[in-house]
C-alpha cells in the first residue's frame, strides 16, 4: 500500500523499497492551462552544472540513460524512468518540476500529485492542490537527494517567475534561439500515437478517468531494443535552452555554498600559478602593482570584474552603487531557499520554512531575528524541561511556539547552527546547545548528576523520532567515536548518541584552574558504548 506523504514528509528510498529501477508519475492539469514537466539533475551545490542533466521535451534522457523522459501514461501527465544505482557521483539530486508554458497561475490547478512506482507498485504518492499555491508559475514537487542513501522528499516550493526564475535557482539561465528549426519529421521521442508500440517497461493506456489510480508500470523486463516513448507534446518554434552559469574570472563576487557541503574550486588568480603570462601593465601615471595582483583600473572607472558582464563600463568614482553593481554587491547574501523545511543561511543563521511539514516548532524565545509570512509566536511552558534546566544554568529554558504560514530565522549570539535530522533514531543534545526543533519530535530531559560539575549537574534532552533538532556551538565541532577511554570536559560536550553510557570521573585532571566555588577537584565525563556510538565536542570551555 502507498504511503501518503504531506508538503515537507522525507523518507530513505530503501524504506519504501529495495529496487532502485524506479516510475515517477506526475498528474498535474488545469482547464485552458499547458504544462512542462521536467528533471533537474544537479551537484552537491545543488546547482545545474552539466546542462546534460535537464530532462524535459528538448532533452529526454541523461547521457547514461540513468533519467528517462517517459511521456504522459497510466493516468499520469508526465512520467520518468530513473535508475538510481546508474545515477553517476557527480549528480547528487533529482529535483522534478511543473511550469506553466504560458499565461496562468498554480492556484488554478485541480488535484495531481506526484507518485514513485516500483516493480508495478505504487509506494509512495503526496498530493497537492490548487489551494496551497497563489500566483506562482513553476514549483518544485519532489526531490530524490542523496544523503549517505537516496532518499525522496515531498517539496511543493513554488516560484513566481516561472521557468527563468526556477533555472536560475539551480544556477542556469534561459536562451532563445534566434530562428527556428526548420520544419523535420517530429522529434525522435515525440513519434505519432500510432508509430510504435509502448516500451517493455511502460504502463499500458490511461483510461477514461485520468484521476483514478491506475496499474503501474513494472520495471525490469528482458532487454530488448527500447522504442522511443510517444508523448505528444506541442512543438516549441523557439524550444529552451539551458545553460549552467559558468563563473568567469571577472564576474560577480561567487555565493558562497549552503553550510556543510563543499565549497567550488574558485580559479586561481593571475600571477597565482608559476607559468602565467606576465601581469598587464598600470595605465599610464599609476603604479605598477606587485606581481600576483591586478592592474589598477584607468582613473574614474569601476576596476575590472567589479560588475557583473553587461553593466556599463566606466562609472565615474563617488556616483551611488545602484542597479546591477547593488544587485552585485548584495548577491552574496541573498535568502538561500532549497526546498526544505530547514535551511541554514549561513553558519550562523537559521531558516525554517513552516508552510512545510504541518507541525510547529519549538525554539529559545528571543532566538528570532526575522520572519516573513503570516506566523504565530506564542509561549511555551517548559515545564520539567524549563525548571530542570534552570537548577543546572540559572536561567529557565523558556521556549515559544511557531506555527503558521511563513518562514522564520533563528540564531543566537553568533553561534553555529547544526540541523540534524532524525529518521527514527535518536540523540541526546545538551540543554545549552539546544536552539530549536520539531515539535513532532518526542523529547525528554536527562539528569547527569555529578561532584564539581558546575550546578551539580549536567542536563540533557534526548530526542527521538522523525524531524530536525537544532544545535548551537561555539566555533566548528568535532564527532569523535566513543572508545574505552574517551573522557571529555562536561562544558565542551554538546552532544552523544542516545545509547552512550555516561560516567562521571575525576581521575583525568583536564583543566588547570578549579571552577568558580568550587574545593579545586576537577570533573570530566567518561563514555562507554558499543562501537557505532559517537560523542560531539565543541572548541570551547567556560
Amino acid at each position: 500500500m502507498a504511503r501518503e506523504f504531506q508538503r515537507g514528509h522525507k523518507a530513505k528510498i530503501s524504506d519504501l523499497t529495495a529496487g532502485t529501477d524506479l516510475y515517477v508519475g506526475v498528474q498535474i492539469a488545469a482547464p485552458g492551462l499547458t504544462f512542462d514537466i521536467s528533471c533537474f539533475g544537479l551537484d552537491a551545490n545543488e546547482q545545474l552544472s552539466d546542462d546534460r542533466y535537464f530532462i524535459f521535451f528538448n532533452q529526454p534522457k541523461s547521457p547514461e540513460e540513468s533519467i528517462q523522459l517517459l511521456g504522459a501514461q497510466s493516468g499520469d501527465t508526465e512520467s520518468f524512468r530513473v535508475t538510481l544505482d546508474r545515477i553517476p557521483a557527480a549528480i547528487q539530486k533529482l529535483s522534478f518540476t511543473a511550469t506553466l508554458d504560458g499565461a496562468g497561475q498554480m492556484s488554478q490547478i485541480g488535484p495531481g500529485y506526484i507518485r514513485i512506482v516500483a516493480g508495478g507498485e505504487e509506494v509512495v504518492r503526496y498530493s497537492f492542490t490548487g489551494s496551497e499555491f497563489t500566483t506562482e508559475r513553476a514549483v518544485m514537487l519532489g526531490d530524490f537527494y542523496l544523503k549517505d542513501v537516496w532518499r525522496f522528499a515531498a517539496v511543493g516550493q513554488g516560484f513566481d517567475g516561472g521557468l527563468e526564475a526556477l533555472l536560475k535557482n539551480f544556477g542556469g539561465e534561459v536562451a532563445e534561439e534566434e530562428a527556428p528549426p526548420a520544419p523535420a519529421a517530429a522529434p525522435g521521442f515525440a513519434p505519432p500515437a500510432q508509430a510504435a508500440a509502448p516500451p517493455a517497461f511502460g504502463a499500458p493506456p490511461a483510461p477514461a478517468a485520468p484521476q483514478a489510480p491506475q496499474p503501474a508500470p513494472s520495471f525490469g523486463a528482458p532487454s530488448a531494443p527500447t522504442p522511443p516513448p510517444a508523448p505528444q507534446q506541442p512543438v516549441h518554434t523557439a524550444p529552451t535552452i539551458a545553460a549552467p552559469l559558468a563563473p568567469q574570472a571577472s564576474a560577480a563576487p561567487q555565493v558562497p555554498s549552503p553550510y556543510g557541503q563543499p565549497q567550488q574550486p574558485q580559479q586561481p588568480q593571475f600571477g597565482q600559478v608559476p607559468g602565467q603570462a606576465a601581469p598587464p601593465a598600470a595605465p599610464f601615471g599609476q603604479q605598477a602593482p606587485p606581481y600576483g595582483q591586478p592592474a589598477p583600473a584607468p582613473y574614474g572607472q569601476q576596476p575590472p570584474g567589479s560588475m557583473p558582464p553587461g553593466a556599463p563600463q566606466g562609472v565615474p568614482q563617488g556616483v551611488p552603487a545602484t542597479g546591477a553593481g547593488l544587485q552585485a554587491a548584495l548577491q552574496p547574501y541573498k535568502e538561500t531557499a532549497t526546498g526544505q523545511r530547514w535551511t541554514p543561511q549561513n553558519q550562523q543563521l537559521m531558516r525554517v520554512d513552516l508552510t512545510m511539514g504541518g507541525a510547529g516548532v519549538l525554539a529559545r524565545q528571543g532566538s528570532m531575528v526575522m520572519y516573513q509570512g503570516k506566523v504565530d509566536f506564542g509561549y511555551k511552558s517548559a515545564g520539567f524541561v524549563g525548571r530542570a534546566v534552570g537548577n543546572a544554568t540559572g536561567q529557565e529554558m523558556q521556549l515559544m511556539r511557531c506555527t503558521g504560514r511563513g518562514q522564520v530565522f533563528l540564531a543566537e549570539e553568533g553561534s553555529h547552527l547544526h540541523p540534524i535530522e532524525l529518521q527514527g533514531d535518536g540523540i541526546c543534545v545538551s540543554a545549552e546547545s539546544v536552539l530549536a526543533f520539531d515539535e513532532s519530535l518526542q523529547y525528554e530531559v536527562r539528569r547527569v548528576e555529578g561532584h564539581g560539575i558546575p550546578g551539580g549537574a549536567l542536563f540533557t534532552m534526548l530526542f527521538q523520532g522523525t524531524g530536525t533538532v537544532v544545535v548551537k556551538t561555539h566555533g566548528t565541532p568535532v564527532v569523535l567515536p566513543v572508545t574505552p577511554t574517551t573522557f571529555a570536559d562536561c562544558n565542551a560536550v554538546v552532544a552523544w548518541s542516545a545509547a552512550s553510557q555516561v560516567i562521571v570521573s575525576s581521575q583525568v585532571r583536564l583543566r588547570r584552574n578549579a571552577y568558580p566555588g568550587h574545593s579545586g577537584e576537577t570533573v570530566n565525563l567518561q563514555f562507554r558504548g558499543a562501537p557505532g556510538n559517537f560523542i560531539v565536542v565543541q572548541p570551547y570551555e567556560v
